[in-house]
């Protein structure tokens, strides 16, 4: 039947397309649709991320998916080349830096100690070192830092793009359209219905709606602690450049910030204040009456500069331990959890839309991400890892 499919995977951003692209390379035979209710991803959390792929994590699994996307990430313009059409992802290794104080070394230590012995590429910079590589930084309460060269950014656009355009070339189907209900009966998954008035039947159906998920969870009795969170970012002119980029830098306060194209730099921070909903505005207030303090503290040259412009996106913010959920969800059979990113979830689309493909066909998994199950969320047994950001 036309309307009836092997997997259903709602929401076409990261998770949804690279768990398409590993469905359809694991198995051509397979009629997968993906819904995706705006096909320009206007407000897909993909698109509208500042983008940041980094080892540095205190969690063994966290650490070891960061280390496939950098694999992924070198080779995937070749391997997502389509009739000869590559897509440019302007992967830039600039690296991750993040200041220490004297409350987070004792974890740091020990989360660099992990990412050691997991074969990453990761320093451990004294104050002394940071400040003659980035001579603008100011070293005041700074007992060291962790640097990851190998850490950078990328293309986000040309990435799920990539995904996209791959994923259809081997057969998968893109449906623009909104999935409305889901359809149940006997504690498993059916189908689901559609705006547009039409049923897709399937016994698989994959939940990949980034900030969206508890809200469609819901249309099947399910809840998972998952809030669609507002997340402010910027893009500031300094009026002295620094000579070399900077890499993606994270002070105490939380403050994050990199070089753009341009000369630009571009920052944020996630604040317990900042607002649950749908709401994509951005205030300059925010930058101008704390973001702006914060970053001339530690860079004095960027007390002079001129805010060119702001967005804000959504994080899917797991509120029970900031970590995704993955899996099937167990008292639901097919239907599969692909949620709860925290605002991680454009690195680690690589190896989580592979995971999912395994779990859907039945395969041992390359890389066990069990610990990631949905049952912890029924249990209440959140994973403990420390130093998240």
């Amino acid at each position: 039947m036309s309307n009836t499919y092997d997997v259903i995977i709602i929401g076409g951003g990261i998770m949804g397309s690279s768990t398409a692209y590993h469905l359809m390379k694991a198995d051509k035979t397979l009629k997968v649709v993906v819904v995706e209710k705006d096909a320009t991803y206007a407000k897909a959390s993909t698109t509208l991320s500042m983008v940041n792929t980094r080892i540095q994590y205190s969690l063994k699994e966290n650490i070891q998916i960061s280390q496939h996307a950098e694999n992924v990430l070198e080779n995937f313009e070749d391997e997502m080349e389509v009739n000869g059409v590559r897509p440019n992802i302007v992967y830039k290794r600039e690296g991750n830096l993040v200041i220490l104080d004297a409350k987070a070394e004792a974890s740091a230590r020990k989360a660099y100690e992990m990412q050691k012995e997991l074969g990453c590429a990761i320093e451990w910079w004294s104050p002394e070192k940071i400040k003659e590589v980035y001579p603008l930084y100011n070293m005041d309460g700074v007992v060291g830092g962790t640097f990851g060269p190998k850490d950078g950014h990328f293309d986000a656009y040309a990435v799920l793009m990539g995904y996209k355009a791959k994923a259809r070339a081997l057969g998968a189907q893109y449906m623009e359209n909104e999935v409305v209900d889901l359809i149940t009966a006997d504690k498993a998954i059916q189908g689901v219905k559609l705006a547009s008035g039409e049923t897709l039947i399937s016994s698989t159906v994959v939940n990949c709606t980034g900030a969206w998920a508890a809200k469609l969870c819901k249309k099947a009795g399910i809840t998972i602690p998952v809030d669609p969170t507002k997340r402010q970012c910027f893009a500031v002119d300094p009026a002295i450049k620094p000579a070399t980029a900077l890499p993606l830098t994270f002070i105490p306060s939380g403050l994050y910030f990199r070089t753009e194209t341009g000369g630009l730099i571009l920052l944020g921070k996630s604040l317990p204040e900042d607002p649950v909903g749908f709401d994509f505005s951005w205030d300059q207030k925010r930058f101008l009456e704390n973001l702006w303090i914060e970053l001339a503290e530690f860079v004095p040259a960027f007390e002079s500069l001129k805010l060119v412009r702001g967005w804000a996106g959504l994080y899917a913010v797991n509120t029970q331990d900031a970590n995704s959920i993955l899996g099937e969800w167990p008292e639901l059979k097919g239907f599969y959890l692909v949620n709860g990113f925290s605002g991680h979830g454009l690195q680690q689309g690589p190896a989580v839309g592979r995971y999912i493909t395994e779990l859907i066909t039945k395969t041992k998994p390359v890389l066990d991400l069990s610990i990631f199950g949905p049952q912890r969320i029924i249990n209440n047994t959140p994973i403990m890892e420390g130093g998240i950001y």
